[in-house]
């Protein structure tokens, strides 16, 4: 049996439907924790339970911007599930041609530069280890299985952290290049901190769902819309789909 706790965010409202798909039961639940409430919904298959968590849950029809999410709240309420493996799936724009709008790659490191310290010990010095941020094997079935339903899927990708939530700006895109980023986002670099001092194995893959600024082919002063970001994210939610399939059959 494996209990797998998922957390994603854009294009994926809709992951839990999909899921059912595959067969279960649903339930929603919340997760009390002192940084505030977490809606989550579980999954129960005949032999593995899945904990499904929305990164931007709030009140009403509103999206919590990426810089007011509360990440200790949500990693506390994915550890509360006593998960095997934690699954971050999280929406990026891409600088690298192996990663086009529209793929899935598989996360193997990060660069964080943000000035905000994430982690669950402020009144004591813990020292988490981030030497291999993600699970290797983890990493391998979810490779492995986006490999059955794209050309290319890129694996140890370097993820670079920004803030949000506007779009970077191309000469932020060209120095997050320089220090070796393949893909851009806003949501990874506190999930995987924090997770780290948790001890629970993680993985992640990283939706590229737009062009960064400055790099689209063809067109450097490409714009980058956020609705459009939206639905080319929930294309791709077949495939993430079949990544959580793959680590429940093989983790």
């Amino acid at each position: 049996m494996v209990r797998l706790a998922v957390i994603s965010g854009t294009g994926m409202s809709a992951l839990a439907e999909e899921l059912l798909d595959f067969g279960g039961t649903q339930n929603t639940i919340l997760v009390d924790s002192k940084w505030g409430q977490v809606p989550c919904i579980v999954i129960k298959t005949k032999k593995d339970s899945i904990l499904l968590l929305d990164r931007h849950h709030c009140e009403g029809d509103a999206r919590t911007p990426p810089h007011e999410i509360e990440h200790r709240a949500n990693i506390h309420a994915a550890k509360s599930f006593a998960p095997n493996l934690i699954l971050s799936v999280n929406s990026v724009g891409s600088m690298i041609e192996e990663l086009p709008p529209g793929t899935i790659g598989v996360a193997g490191d990060v660069l964080d530069l943000a000035v905000r310290p994430w982690t669950f010990h402020d009144n004591d010095a813990i020292h988490a280890d981030r030497t291999s941020i993600f699970d290797r094997n983890a990493s391998l079935i979810c490779s492995n299985s986006l490999s059955n339903s794209q050309e290319t899927t890129p694996i140890g990708i370097i993820v670079a952290q920004c803030v949000g939530p506007q779009f970077e700006s191309p000469a932020e895109i060209d120095a997050l290049v320089r220090l070796g980023a393949d893909v851009v986002g806003m949501t990874l670099g506190p999930e995987s901190r924090l997770i780290a001092e948790t001890g629970v194995p993680h993985v992640a893959i990283s939706c590229s769902s737009n062009w960064a600024a400055g790099r689209t082919p063809g067109d450097p002063s490409a714009e980058i819309d956020h609705h459009a970001v939206d639905a080319m994210a929930a294309t791709l939610r077949a495939r993430v789909k079949d990544c959580i399939i793959a680590l429940l059959d093989n983790y």
